[in-house]
């Protein structure tokens, strides 16, 4: 990780985005599954738009650090 801090509220949007991604991913899934291509829209809106993003410079390499330290927290890695 490259020691950047994101918000807990971000991660926790993060973390809940990769979740309902891998869920709509699942190949047995047959049914639920507007409901969570309208969550990820909607968790897709709030980290594109996070205040944070506007209070410092950032760039594609930020939002990649965001899901690195998500799946991180995921797996329960440090």
């Amino acid at each position: 990780m490259d020691g950047v801090r994101f918000p807990d509220d971000l991660v926790a949007s993060q973390r809940a985005w990769d979740r309902a991604y891998r869920a709509l991913a699942e190949p047995a899934r047959r049914s639920g599954t507007t409901v969570l291509r309208r969550r990820l829209i909607r968790l897709s809106a709030q980290i594109w738009w996070h205040p944070y993003w506007s209070t410092r410079a950032s760039g594609p390499a930020d939002r990649v650090a965001l899901r690195g330290q998500a799946r991180e927290l995921e797996c329960g890695e440090p």
